[in-house]
This record gives structure tokens, C-alpha cells and sequence, in this order.
């Protein structure tokens, strides 16, 4: 299937595996690439010289294009943004804050720019500084998340701007994938269902609780403080949910979750972990290679919109 964005791109087939902090580490995205897809190495609160090195490693894995995601928050972001370039990254994703800074380096080095946006302000806006497509990200997403669903920003985001779209939250078979083509998506990006592929270095805690997840099991934190996070429930999130409920400062649950999302991704607690996965957990039944996860997708897709 060739869109605007595997041309972009110069990759088979128009599936980018989101920039997950602690689980988007070289093996999933050299395996993700290597399928055909667009492996991302998440930058998240990481050094410039362990993006550097995961970077390096990923590339001894596969020679197909591999892309970062810078998380802009970072006090490291200058540093990956510069590692990006010299590490000669073709590809960039960005969330949680606005890239511009960075634009003019990254053009001017061949790099493919595509912001994360919640919005169709803010699309138009990555837009008229130079991105090469946005990222639309729906609030079915796992992790940090916006207020408007898949289905509504996408359409929105597509007819706003004039650049690529690719669209994400919710996907995570055939299925999804056709539903945002139908939208106006030239690629969706995948998160959770990656999370449960045998490359992703994620605890099996963590990966069975994902496939055993009901579809009432998401819920959101942060919402009282503007920083709403969608996880799996566990003692950890009716803890966090009591406290926000009675009116904790923001400090108090910001200790509550210090360092949770490494517990569960690393150490697998997954009853005080931070386990954040999208809405879409609860149709993800089993562990595959992401080889296989990306032909189920595609092949399921095709036969939906009777490609040939």
C-alpha cells in the first residue's frame, strides 16, 4: 500500500509504532522497521548520548529507516534534537510541547518533521512552521492525552491542513487501520498493540495484564491539574483517582506515581505500576512478533478496502 506518507518516508507500509517511553527502546523499533513499518526509539526524559547509543544499536539490527521521539519537556531535548541530526535520523515525532525551535535544524538536515497534535489549532500551526505531517492523536491513546476522540480530530485535522495526516489512538488491527483511512489518514501510528509483540522489552506482567484487559479497564488520572494520563486500573490508579478526588496538591500525586511507569515496563508491578495503554487493550488477545502484528493489520485492511 504506498500513501503520501510511505513516500515520505521510504517505507513499505504506513504503520509507525509510537515513541513509548521505557517500551520504544531499539529492539521494537529495529523490529518494527525491519517489518516494514516505522520503528520509533522514544527519546522521553533519556540523554542525548543514550538516544545516541540507542540509535547506534538499532541500526545494527536493521538498514531500514528508523525515526526518534522527542519528548520536548525533557531538560534533554536540545541535546536529542541535535543527536537526531548527528546520527542522521530521517524521521522525527514530537509531543508534549511545540517543536519550533528545532525546525530549521532538522529541515535543513533532511529530517522529517511530525508533530503530535490534540488539535486542529495546533496542526495548522505545525503546519505553517514546516512540519511534514502531524500526528493526530485521539484520547482512546494509552498515556498522555487530549480531550477530542480519533473518529471527530482526525476528519477535522485532515480537512484543516494540507499536510499528511496520520492518524492514532484506537488502532490496533485491520480494522482501525481501514476506519482512519476512511477518515482521511495517510498512516495511523500504533502503541498498545506493539507493547504486546514479542521484540517489546516490557515485562510479561505488564504484556498479560494488557491481554487480559476488559474494555471498561481504562481510566484517566491528572484530569484536575490539565495533565490527563489513560492507564489500566489498579490499586495505584483508585489511589491516585481517591487523592485527586479529595483534592491533593498536584506534588502529593506527583510522588504517588514517581517512577511508576518504570515499575510496571521494567520491575512488571502491576498493581502499583503506572500501566498505560489505550482504550484498545481490550481487543489485543495474544503475543506476536510485530512481523506478523503489521500483516494481520495489513492483510485485514486490504480485504476491507478491496485493495488489490
Amino acid at each position: 500500500m504506498k500513501t503520501k506518507i510511505t513516500e515520505l518516508l521510504g517505507i513499505e507500509y504506513p504503520i509507525i509504532q509510537g515513541g513509548m517511553a521505557w517500551v520504544a527502546e531499539h529492539t521494537l523499533a529495529a523490529a518494527v522497521s525491519q517489518a516494514g513499518g516505522l520503528g520509533l526509539i522514544g527519546g522521553a526524559s533519556a540523554s542525548g548520548d543514550i538516544v545516541r547509543s540507542e540509535i547506534r544499536k538499532a541500526k545494527e539490527l536493521t538498514d531500514k529507516p528508523i525515526g526518534v521521539n522527542v519528548m520536548l519537556m525533557s531538560p534533554y531535548a536540545d541535546e536529542v534534537a541535535q543527536v537526531i541530526v548527528e546520527e542522521g535520523i530521517k524521521a522525527v515525532t514530537t509531543g508534549a510541547g511545540n517543536p519550533e525551535k528545532y525546525m530549521d535544524m532538522w529541515k535543513n538536515a533532511g529530517v522529517k518533521v511530525m508533530p503530535v497534535v490534540a488539535s486542529v489549532a495546533l496542526a495548522k500551526r505545525m503546519e505553517k512552521y514546516g512540519a511534514d505531517a502531524v500526528v493526530a492523536e485521539g484520547c482512546e491513546s494509552g498515556g498522555h492525552i487530549g480531550s477530542q476522540t480519533t473518529m471527530c480530530l482526525v476528519p477535522q485535522v485532515v480537512d484543516a491542513v494540507n499536510i499528511p495526516v496520520i492518524a492514532a489512538g484506537g488502532v490496533a488491527d485491520g480494522r482501525g487501520f481501514a476506519a482512519a483511512m476512511m477518515l482521511g489518514a495517510e498512516a495511523v501510528q500504533i502503541g498498545t498493540r506493539f507493547v504486546v509483540s514479542k521484540e517489546a522489552v516490557v515485562h510479561g506482567n505488564y504484556k498479560e495484564r494488557i491481554i487480559k484487559a476488559k474494555d471498561i479497564d481504562s481510566e484517566i488520572t491528572g484530569q484536575s491539574y490539565g495533565h490527563p494520563i489513560r492507564v489500566l486500573r489498579n490499586k495505584m490508579t483508585r489511589e491516585y483517582l481517591r487523592m485527586e478526588k479529595e483534592g491533593a496538591s498536584f506534588e502529593e500525586l506527583e510522588h504517588l506515581t514517581l517512577g511508576s511507569l518504570r515499575k510496571a515496563v521494567v520491575e512488571g508491578d502491576v498493581v502499583n505500576g503506572s500501566l498505560m495503554a489505550g482504550q484498545i487493550a481490550g481487543l489485543i488477545k495474544e503475543e506476536k512478533t510485530c512481523e506478523e502484528i503489521i500483516k494481520d493489520i495489513m492483510s485485514q485492511a486490504e480485504a476491507l478496502l478491496k485493495i488489490q
